[in-house]
């Protein structure tokens, strides 16, 4: 029997894999180039860059951004979509918002199925289900002979009402089966059964769009996979913090499209869970965006409505992140005001930072910090070496010279407006929504997030931040840390005077009959199954809703009223017992709990850090906003054990990542191995 748990994370430019092997609780990491034309070939590479048996493998957790980067990039197979005759443009109409308020000349991008590849048939049903007009079988045929000579591979199924009567839609999905054999159909009463038409409609599109490609590539790979010897079921992480079996991936493609996103909230909850804090901010910065989650008492925030592109809603349940264009690679550049701005632009892994020496030579974040001494010559192990004289030159040209400051006051700079951008960022996370970031532990990961962890949260009153074992490869460690878990839900729109408990509970039994044959059929025993009631509420009236837990209570539906007010007055600052509250859907959350691994923990035994291997002259910022060069020892992580403590300043370097601790704080090292930097003013 195989003792390994492996997870594959696939970015745009690295693939990432974490190993766990459960009989010692010793993990191993690596990196790898990720294969843009065959992502799949990344994941094999990943895997055999760390030695890996798969053979040995009990689990194989995988998150992608195949699905993301498809609708980023619109490379789609033919489609069409099927629609009931007059809503032909529903998804082209939208809810007639824009990104940008203010700009008359932008517009929003194309759907993605074009207006010539979307087809109308009669038929209509009402809002309670009931036929008005039966489906035209003739003009449904005749409308599956034009898509079979079009060469279509996809089509989405989108009838208006659908979600209250979805008997016409699966006719039309028999009679395309007929007619186009092999082709892929999805249909709206399947894929998300709720009211409106236009974020049925686009999920469903969304969902069809995606289906050829991402499940393709998952086949593929699950049978690269066993070529290899791996005898269990490659699981998928997506994007509401779960993970699918191949089955349902092919069933439900859409809901991989923020797959990579997931794996770093997942993984900033149970890391700080781990340390014993229950409210956390993840910020996982990478090279070109950083991405922002908020974790409170435990659970990661969960929105019911998101978009790769603005416009078109994609209405499964996400963790909710927040990304921004802030990262190593994001560039420093003068707007026509004369100020200095970060971001988004970046200078990606092509040409890359100008430190890289690979033919960038505008300034980036990588070469601000090379330039304040915070990174070293040496990066990756060894494997990478920075020039230091191509970052100052980049600061010099592009930032120093124009505002007549010296190198050093320029790089401080550019990373005070990085900074600046990211703690904004936080407070559309936090403290708008209600939530106060001195309660919070800061998870700073990704391959810089560690750089600019402590800065941040000495922005944002956050006491203490936490650095994982593995900044650079924490998304990864997040595929292993996830249950499969399948989100359902039926349209049920009643006062809460008018509601029915006989009738709900009805409607729970079905839902929970289907989410148990789903999990029975991707192997989850049956004492492993977990299901979760929820319901949309809502105040008489409102147009949006929130969705909470029913509990096991006597009277469930007391509760959750109770936590729907609440939940109303945290989100919205405002809340009214004595108003009428409306029952608008229920759902249930169907969780298969899959065994989580444990990661090696120390025994804490207080010490002295070793000695340092060098002492570096770096620039931090003072207490007057202008900066200084402070002697700071450099540490090797790998040479930390728990217990370690010391106070700032100290750079702690190891393969994925580096670590900055500013002065006037303190550091020590955890049980779970994290670096914990307590934000707190001591005698400089």
């Amino acid at each position: 029997m195989g003792s390994l748990r492996v997870a594959v994370d696939v970015g745009g430019t690295f693939t990432d894999v974490f190993v766990l092997d459960e009989e010692n609780a010793q993990t191993r990491v690596g990196k790898v180039p990720s294969t843009p034309d065959d992502p799949g070939r990344a994941v094999i590479q990943a895997a055999e860059s760390v030695d890996v048996d798969l053979a040995d493998v009990v689990l194989f957790s995988h998150g992608t951004t195949v699905a993301t980067n498809a609708l980023i990039t619109r490379r789609f197979p033919p489609a069409a979509m099927v629609t009931t005759k007059g809503f032909r443009d529903v998804i082209e109409i939208r809810d007639g918002t824009k990104d940008d308020l203010w700009d008359a000349y932008k517009d929003v991008a194309k759907p993605y199925i074009r207006r010539r590849d979307r087809y109308e048939v009669t038929e209509r049903v009402d809002y309670e289900g009931n036929e008005l007009v039966a489906l035209d079988e003739a003009e449904a045929r005749e409308v599956a002979a034009r898509l079979r000579a079009k060469g279509v591979k996809t089509v989405a199924v989108c009838f208006a009402n659908s979600y209250a009567n979805g008997a016409h839609e699966r006719r039309m999905k028999e009679i395309l089966e007929e007619e186009l054999p092999g082709v892929r159909i999805s249909t709206s009463s399947e894929v998300l059964p709720e009211i409106f038409e236009h974020d049925r409609f686009n999920t469903t599109v969304a969902n069809a769009v995606l289906a050829p490609l991402v499940g393709d590539y998952v086949h593929e790979l699950g049978q690269n996979l066993k070529k290899g010897g791996y005898e269990g079921d490659l699981l998928l992480l997506h994007s509401g913090g779960g993970s699918m079996t191949e089955r349902m991936v092919q069933k439900y493609a859409v809901r991989l499209a923020a797959s990579g996103i997931a794996a770093g909230a997942i993984a900033a909850r149970h890391l700080a869970m781990e340390a014993g804090f229950p409210h956390a901010i993840g910020l996982d910065m990478g090279g070109t965006s950083t991405d922002i989650t908020l974790v409170y008492d435990g659970d990661v925030r969960v929105t019911k409505e998101w978009f790769v592109e603005y416009g078109y809603p994609i209405c499964f349940p996400s963790i909710e992140v927040l990304t921004i264009g802030a990262g190593g690679g994001s560039l420093a550049w003068i707007d026509a005001a004369g100020s200095l701005r970060n971001g988004p632009q970046s200078a990606g892994a092509t040409p890359g930072p100008a430190a890289y020496g690979t033919g960038g030579t505008q300034p980036t974040n990588t070469d601000a910090n090379v330039v304040l001494n915070r990174l070293g010559v040496s990066l990756a192990g060894g494997k990478m070496t920075l020039q230091p004289a191509l970052a100052r030159e980049a600061i010099r040209s592009g930032v120093a010279v124009p505002f007549g400051m010296t190198e050093e006051e320029a790089a401080l700079a550019v990373v005070k407006v990085a900074n600046a951008n990211m703690a904004d960022a936080v407070r559309l996370v936090s403290i708008r929504r209600g939530y106060d970031p001195r309660e919070f532990v800061l998870v700073a990961f990704g391959g810089a997030g560690a750089l600019h962890g402590a800065a941040l949260a000495r922005e944002l009153s956050i006491p203490t931040v936490l650095v994982p074992p593995n900044p650079g490869v924490t998304s990864a460690l997040g595929c292993l840390l996830v249950d499969i878990r399948h989100d359902m839900s039926v349209m049920y729109q009643k006062s809460l005077a008018d509601a029915n408990s006989d009738e709900m509970e009805s409607m729970y039994q079905t839902m929970e009959k289907e989410a148990a044959d789903h999990l029975a059929a991707e192997g989850v025993a049956p004492e492993d199954v977990v299901l979760e009631r929820t319901a949309a509420m809502r105040y008489l009236g409102q147009w949006r809703s929130l969705n909470v837990t029913l509990g096991q209570g006597p009277d469930p539906l007391v509760d959750a009223v109770t936590r729907f007010h609440r939940e109303h007055a945290r989100e919205y600052s405002y809340s009214d017992t004595d108003a009428p509250v409306e029952i608008y859907q229920l759902g249930l959350r169907a969780i298969g709990v899959t065994p989580k691994p444990s990661l090696a923990t120390g025994e804490v035994v207080p010490a002295e850090p070793p000695a340092p291997k060098e002492v570096r002259e770096v620039w931090f910022e003072t207490q007057d906003g202008t900066g200084r060069p402070v002697a700071t020892p450099v540490y090797d992580r790998a040479e930390l054990a728990p217990g370690v403590a010391a106070s700032g300043p100290a750079i702690i370097d190891q393969l994925d990542s580096t670590t900055v601790v500013p002065p006037t704080t303190k550091w020590e090292i955890d049980r779970n191995w994290n670096i914990l930097i307590h934000i707190q003013e001591v005698s400089e």
